[in-house]
């Protein structure tokens, strides 16, 4: 246990941020946006340099940085956060996306303070250890992202574009309360049965704990109710067919900004969960249901990239084809290898990555032409070389081309599930190719060919968008090259949600 709270500075120094820039009146704005975005990336490199990628140990122990204080004692419920390698890539995601999201627009004080509010509760959620802690995080991060996703927008925004993004941030929110609702009753559920047999505690270290040496045994019929309830929640927020259809339509009419802190960011807390909660409290339920899973997983993979194929709005051709990556991130973690949990856990950082990247450049075309429709564009490489160039990077990272961060994790996911589900890694597979034609064919449309009348005179990047962009597209390059620090981390992790044999080394094949 450090003697510096440092998980709980993590978030709080941005949701002090959030009051500050919302009682401020506007006095040192600039200067607290700064701070209060930068600030947890700062403590994420203080916390990754000291970090242990071996494990501190396994069982309860193998949390990191472990914080524990009394929160509702009557109910066993604590205020306990800890770290291990899976929490600490996705809390470094999100440290690193975030001061970009800040900078990438001049944005209202009101929105940056939804932002950093979003991202203190991801950030907490990432490293609780309690289960109805989590469970608050997680329905609490749906209150400032709805109010991110439903902004009227500038007073030149069309009053039927105002409704419709009244109308999807709506859905969103009511989807995934609902989901949260079932996750309430699991929760309950849960304690219930732990209480019975002597565990009335929420800690998940405890819990799991006890799930390994059977301390805690719990009915596999009520397991199995416990296990649906939490991966209802989880798989309407990641989304996962057939819980996707809020996203389209909240990405498409969402400010760029709020669309990539929904997708890149706060979607992963649901696959983040399977991992950290389904796997590890119900590991007999989670291997009855592993097969089902895996063809929601395939399902959701192919009806992402066919649905991204047939579009003609830009952001929905972006938010099916995020549909399919999160098909590839639930198939990695429901595989049940070391390997493929090792690339879907990877997965997550660099679909976030791609996905901000491709976003922004697609936001910036946006703006300077008033239109999503990808029709409304062509020759824009002639005239906004370095925006087209930016959003080829992104693309290519979007179909996993190699040499690029989500190449590597694309492969493993596949390489590991081909051993325990062969037919699902082949069909998988064939996604590859549908996300090249959806990915160059729309780069195909709208940059190169004549310039038309509607883009001829489309600015270039701006200092401040290409501050922005750049170092995601960096990322995705070091890390296509280089996944190794990351792999280090999370390895370790991964074996404690599975029983399956160590497929990797950290860093490497075995």
């Amino acid at each position: 246990m450090s003697a510096v709270p440092w998980l709980t500075l993590l978030w709080l120094v941005p949701a002090a941020g959030a009051v500050l820039l919302v009682l401020g009146g506007g006095r040192g704005e600039r200067t607290i946006a700064a701070v209060a975005s930068l600030a947890p990336l700062a403590i994420v490199t203080v916390i990754a340099i000291g970090f242990e990628t071996a494990g501190p140990g396994t069982g309860s122990d193998r949390y990191q940085l472990v914080e524990s204080q009394p929160w509702i004692p009557a109910l066993g419920a604590r205020y306990t956060l800890g770290l291990d390698g899976i929490g600490l890539a996705l809390i470094a995601l999100t440290a690193a996306l975030t001061p970009l999201l800040v900078l990438a627009a001049r944005q209202s004080r009101s929105t940056i303070a939804l932002l950093l509010t979003t991202e203190a509760m991801a950030l907490a959620a990432f490293v609780a250890l309690d289960v109805l802690l989590f469970y608050v995080l997680f329905e609490a991060m749906l209150i400032p992202l709805y109010f991110l996703l439903a902004q009227r927008g500038r007073a030149t925004t069309p009053d039927d574009e105002r409704a419709a993004r009244t109308t999807a941030a709506g859905r969103f929110l009511l989807y995934n309360l609902f989901g949260g609702l079932v996750m309430l009753a699991a929760v309950i559920g849960l304690y219930a049965a732990a209480a019975r047999q002597g565990l009335p505690t929420f800690d998940l270290r405890t819990l799991t704990s006890a799930v390994e040496t059977g301390a805690l045994d719990l009915d596999p019929a009520l397991a199995n109710l416990l296990f649906l309830g939490f991966l209802l929640a989880f798989a309407i927020k990641a989304p996962l067919w057939p819980f996707h259809t809020w996203l389209p339509d909240a990405a498409k009419h969402a400010p760029p900004t709020a669309a990539i802190m929904m997708m890149a960011i706060v979607d992963k807390v649901g696959t983040f969960a399977m991992l950290r909660y389904c796997l590890t409290l119900f590991p007999e339920a989670s291997d009855t249901f592993a097969p089902v899973i895996v063809g929601l997983a395939v399902t959701s993979i192919l009806y992402g990239a066919i649905l991204a194929l047939a579009q003609t709005d830009l952001i929905r051709l972006i938010a099916y084809a995020s549909i399919s990556h999160f098909g590839f991130i639930v198939l990695g973690i429901f595989a049940m290898t070391s390997q493929s949990q090792a690339g879907a856990t990877l997965y997550m950082v660099n679909h976030g990555l791609a996905t901000a990247a491709l976003m922004l450049a697609a936001g910036y075309l946006i703006h300077r032409r008033g239109s999503r429709a990808i029709a409304d564009y062509g020759g824009v490489q002639k005239v906004a070389p370095l925006l087209a160039g930016s959003f080829l990077i992104a693309g290519l990272a979007t179909l996993s081309l190699p040499g690029l961060a989500p190449f590597v994790s694309e492969f493993l996911v596949l390489i590991g599930t081909y051993g325990p589900y062969p037919v699902a890694a082949i069909l998988a597979s064939g996604a590859l190719v549908l996300a090249a034609l959806y990915v160059l064919w729309t780069y195909q449309r709208i940059m190169t060919g004549p310039t038309t009348s509607n883009t001829a005179t489309l600015p270039d990047l701006r200092p401040r968008e290409a501050a922005a962009i750049a170092p995601l597209l960096a990322a995705l390059i070091v890390l296509g090259a280089y996944p190794a620090p990351l792999l280090d981390a999370i390895t370790p992790a991964v074996a404690h949600t599975t029983s399956a044999p160590t497929d990797i080394e950290a860093g490497g094949e075995r």
